[in-house]
């Protein structure tokens, strides 16, 4: 299965659209998220979830092997349809990455909560 994905389901006219990415996380420790933007076609996403993290890129990839089968059970299908959503996606991975690594170092002082 490729590692971009786009889903969309037709309903009364309107067009819903699932992106999916499997994206490696920083650290070089073989861990892997599923990114997902979801949304209304031809606006922005209105939803931005990331599931993870999973050991290996195949873990995830049969994760989302596993949820693309629910959502064609919903009436998604798989669509030839570049992704438009990449950035949102690229900027959720970040946010996830920024956090690990702050984790990484040591715990945080915040003398405010």
């Amino acid at each position: 299965m490729s590692r971009n994905l786009c889903l969309t389901r037709q309903c009364l006219g309107l067009v819903t659209r699932i992106e999916c990415a499997v994206r490696p996380l920083a650290g070089d420790k073989g861990m892997w998220t599923l990114l997902f933007a979801a949304g209304m076609a031809g606006e922005q996403p209105s939803a931005i979830k990331a599931q993870g993290p999973f050991h290996g890129p195949f873990v995830a990839e049969s994760i989302l092997d596993t949820i693309v089968e629910s959502l064609t059970l919903h009436g998604y299908e798989l669509a030839d349809d570049p992704q438009i959503w990449c950035l949102h996606l690229q900027a959720q991975l970040r946010e996830i990455n920024g956090g690990r690594t702050r984790n990484l170092a040591g715990f945080e002082f915040r003398p405010d909560h």
